[in-house]
């Protein structure tokens, strides 16, 4: 298992047994807010304007990613509507249709497509963007969808507290590119260390106010292994259909391992810090489980899919430009 969802569990079992309260609850809220603001900032000063602006030339590509984002997936979330409450909570609900709005994943994306020997630069440029919009796009879809449900009271509100605290600190971060953003580049380790730490403070307070309200009195064992079964027949569903969109729409097998893998995941990264500008003084554990439970599935079964990609692609015949006759048969 990989180690940072180690890290995530770890986190809920503290919230679980420690929850904060108080005192102690304002100041990881200010400091999960500060945190956010700081990982926004930073994607803003990482991100190169003249490499995403080479990247949208691949318009096809990125346009299929970003429907599969933010048009089917959501599509999915809201059919699963069915499942309540015969099998899904309301609030367990929530969190699977806002797992479906949220943007796709930079680093895994773009790791899997590199371990698949697809497309890296079109999984840097359409991860990026993914994550652009969401800034945006991600909280006006939860306005207009979120009304299917009555735990989300969400109205247009929220989206000057996105801006405030997500999309500014972005835009500053762009601006200070020039002098910042190639040592982020050099040197990971402050990167990582805000991206994860900030997710981590995220869940510790998502579950401490969890923890507080008695949340987990709310749902059964059953329950969350039925959440487990609709995030993996959700991913299955939506791999089956970035797979048939890239054969149809006849884009090269680089391109067609971008699109399996950016358009098939969702962020925790962005995710989660958005749940919980959002969904402030809500259930934001129970809303933030489905996405979770659905990021550590996606990271499995793509790296099962980035290997098996990497087998059947030959080196060699990369190397001399084309590629490998059986693989693109299939």
């Amino acid at each position: 298992m990989d180690g940072f969802i180690v890290a995530i569990l770890a986190t809920v079992a503290l919230a679980s047994l420690f929850p904060a309260s108080g005192t102690a609850a304002s100041v990881f809220s200010w400091l999960t807010k500060i945190a956010i603001g700081l990982l926004f900032l930073i994607y803003g000063a990482r991100l190169s304007p003249a490499e995403a602006w080479q990247g949208v030339r691949h318009w096809r590509l990125h346009s299929t990613i970003l429907a599969v984002t933010f048009i089917i997936f959501p599509l999915f979330g809201l059919g699963m509507r069915i499942l309540v409450p015969s099998v899904l909570s309301n609030d367990l609900y929530t969190g699977l249709l806002f797992l479906c709005l949220v943007p796709s994943t930079v680093q895994s994306s773009i790791a899997f497509t590199s371990m698949a020997r697809g497309n890296v630069a079109g999984a840097v440029v359409s991860a990026s963007f993914s994550n652009i919009l969401g800034v945006l796009v991600t909280p006006l879809l939860v306005i207009l969808l979120m009304d299917t449900t009555d735990d989300a009271p969400i109205d247009a509100s929220s989206i000057g507290v996105v801006v405030l605290q997500l999309f500014l600190p972005f835009m500053a971060g762009q601006l200070i590119r020039p002098w910042v953003g190639e040592w982020l580049t050099r040197h990971a380790k402050p990167t990582k260390l805000v991206d994860r730490g900030s997710i981590l403070l995220v869940v510790y307070v998502a579950f401490s106010e969890g923890m507080n309200e008695n949340i987990w009195g709310a749902i059964e064992p059953w329950q969350i292994a039925a959440l487990f079964a609709v995030c993996a027949v959700l991913l299955a569903a939506v791999l089956a259909v970035t797979t048939l969109a890239g054969r149809l729409l006849h884009f090269e097998i680089e391109d067609r391992i971008v699109v399996l893998f950016c358009g098939s995941k969702k962020s925790l990264a962005s995710g989660l810090p958005m749940a919980s500008v959002l969904f402030s003084g809500e259930k934001v554990g129970l809303i933030v489980l489905p996405l979770m439970i659905f990021h550590q599935i996606q990271l499995i079964v793509c790296a099962f899919l980035a290997q098996r990609y990497a087998r059947r692609v030959s080196p060699e015949i990369l190397a001399a430009g084309s590629l490998d006759p059986e693989f693109e048969a299939r």
